[in-house]
């Protein structure tokens, strides 16, 4: 389903449309008791909010709606939803608090690697190995989730450098490494949490630990415990600012798979949207962000099930995908990899928009719908049956409106 910006004609008649309603709700806030809302939304970045380090434009007015700035003065919780990384997320966020002009919390922001923060009892006191990023950037990142024995493959490769001979360690490079003797360093696990910017040496670096050829004894390689190898983006693809999408963390997946593969093959963990644990952190956040708010409206469900979470996403395959496996919501947005051009999106969102902020409308459209079919106010404006005024009050209270029927119908149009 794609709503134009507009939406033509009214669909009730004589009574209050689904327009006026929408108008109320993106107008200008006002300074009323502000009550609560159980909808709430999941934003992917790269590609629905932003490409590259430019936001795009609707990003702008989405976000600043949800954050309150309506005629309600309603915050509509929502979260970002994100399978890049690479920095610390406190970091992050003030960089999209800068780019987006609205303030972003390290509550309400997930990106790929986020999730391993409800693994670090496994590995706090085992060697790891940690992947991707700019020197040792991660290693900080990993030791603030709690890891406390984090290695790079830069660290490898200034200890032995004839393991890769193909590249020489840089000033900067040689600046970040923790000198350390890795023929006696057995690893416990590696993890991939961001693209790896040297695929050739990283990937050489994760065969030779998973065989032992680095931190242990490779002739007794059978009596050693298998390394955990674990990924946190599994996305092929994304759209940076360049006018066709990037290879991701999944395409480097697919090339170490490749080369470990010719000569046999070894189990991972995923992590990152579309997968399970990825969706279901997200929901613990969600739930997080739903109790931050005072007053509930009664137009949605009054528990905080998924039934009223959107994921706002451009990538099928991760972002729908992942949203329909959790019984979520979801909208794709045409301004990222998803090109409606070539086709049908292989995985089938809710509905479809062009812009974030055209997503954003359509679902408070949607939800609008439902107050009006709970309403259901006649022509006049006027109605005595006691069920149907019940249900009316009900509405009212959400509109903070008297008990008088058709006063509350008035006032309750001029204050939405």
């Amino acid at each position: 389903m794609l709503l134009p910006r507009h939406i033509i004609g009214s669909k009730y008649g004589n009574r209050v449309t689904i327009k006026q309603i929408a108008r109320y709700l993106t107008g200008p806030g006002s300074t009323a008791t502000k009550p609560r809302s159980r909808l709430a939304f999941a934003f992917d970045i790269d590609g629905v909010l932003l490409r590259g380090k430019n936001p795009l434009p609707a990003a702008k007015e989405a976000l600043s709606i949800l954050d309150g700035n309506n005629k309600l003065g309603l915050k509509i919780p929502f979260i970002l939803l994100t399978n890049g990384g690479g920095v610390s997320e406190e970091e992050r966020c003030r960089t999209l608090s800068s780019q987006l002009g609205v303030q972003i919390h390290t509550d309400q922001f997930i990106q790929s690697h986020t999730v391993l923060k409800s693994s670090v009892h496994n590995y706090a006191d085992v060697p790891i190995l940690v992947l991707g990023g700019k020197g040792d950037t991660l290693r900080r990142v990993a030791e603030g989730y709690g890891f406390r024995k984090v290695y790079t493959t830069l660290d490898i490769l200034a200890w032995n450098p004839s393991i890769w001979p193909f590249h020489d360690l840089t000033q900067e490079e040689r600046a970040s490494i923790r000198p350390t003797d890795f023929s006696k360093i057995q690893f416990g696990a590696i993890f991939v949490f961001h693209d790896p910017r040297n695929w050739a040496l990283d990937i050489q670096i994760m065969c030779d630990v998973i065989q032992g050829i680095i931190g242990g004894s490779y002739e007794t390689n059978h009596a050693r415990k298998p390394v955990d190898l674990v990924f946190c983006n599994p996305d092929l693809i994304w759209q940076s600012d360049f006018e066709a999408p990037r290879m991701g963390q999944g395409a480097f997946r697919v090339a170490f798979q490749a080369v470990f593969q010719a000569r046999s093959t070894y189990p991972y963990i995923q992590f990152g949207k579309p997968t399970e644990a990825t969706y279901n952190f997200a929901e613990m956040m969600l739930k997080h962000r739903l109790q931050s708010v005072s007053k509930p409206l009664l137009f949605v469900q009054s528990d905080a099930t998924s039934a009223s979470w959107y994921m706002v996403g451009d990538n099928p395959e991760s972002d729908i995908a992942g949203a329909n496996a959790a019984g979520w919501k979801s909208i794709l947005v045409h301004t990222g990899v998803y090109d409606p051009r070539r086709g049908t999106p292989s995985h089938q969102p809710t509905h479809q928009a062009e812009d974030v902020a055209e997503a954003m409308l359509l679902s408070l459209l949607l939800i609008s719908e439902r107050v009006m079919k709970l309403i259901h106010v006649p022509e006049d404006g006027i109605d005595t049956k006691p069920v149907r005024r019940e249900a009316f009050c009900r509405a009212s209270e959400w509109w903070q409106c008297t008990n008088d029927l058709d006063q509350a119908f008035r006032i309750g149009l001029d204050n939405l």
